[in-house]
């Protein structure tokens, strides 16, 4: 009995000494589509300057700054691509779209921090309408008091032309819009934000 003890307490005294029982992230193939954000890990906590900059609003104190963003290994039949940010918490858990952009070409690796608040380049990419109104990158509003809510960034290859979908559209247009397999593959990424 006390040799079966010593074989299980030796291997978890060895994980707890060694940290090799921590929770890391499974091994992702250098090949994989994968979504990034310069400098914060996934789950990283956005500053107030990522936030949303709204006067009618009072949880909206921050100065609309969207995250910078880079991606690597498109598929390659995709034509064009897009990126969500959406909080499932949001509005009492009906959710929020914070930011609906495509028409993004494949030839776009990254946008720099601010590029996807600022008025749309069309060589670059077309804004949506997200749900607080404005288009393109709107930032986060959580009420004042709540945990760290998460945003999660979500880029969608397509096979759908850059230039094919209209300026002004909802989530829910361009998803309708992505229906019949035009849609190839996804990525995302996770923010956190509180006050």
């Amino acid at each position: 009995m006390k040799s079966i003890a010593r074989k299980i307490a030796l291997p978890v005294l060895a994980c707890v000494l060694l940290s090799a029982c921590a929770t890391r992230e499974p091994s992702v193939p250098p090949t994989a589509f994968r979504l990034s954000s310069p400098g914060m890990p996934d789950n990283a906590m956005l500053a107030r300057k990522h936030a949303g900059n709204l006067k009618s609003n009072p949880n909206c104190l921050g100065d609309n700054v969207s995250p910078a963003l880079e991606w690597s290994n498109v598929p390659d039949k995709a034509r064009s691509l897009v990126i969500l940010m959406d909080d499932q918490a949001g509005r009492g858990g009906l959710g929020v779209s914070h930011m609906i952009v495509y028409g993004i070409p494949t030839s776009v690796i990254s946008f720099a921090e601010g590029e996807l608040s600022a008025p749309p380049t069309q060589a670059r990419f077309v804004a949506g309408k997200s749900l607080p109104g404005p288009t393109g990158y709107f930032g986060p509003c959580p009420p004042r008091g709540n945990a760290p809510q998460h945003y999660v960034m979500t880029l969608i290859a397509t096979d759908v032309d850059p230039g094919a979908l209209p300026p002004g559209l909802t989530k829910d247009d361009v998803l309708k819009a992505l229906q019949g397999g035009r849609a190839l593959r996804a990525a995302s990424v996770v923010f956190r934000y509180a006050h």
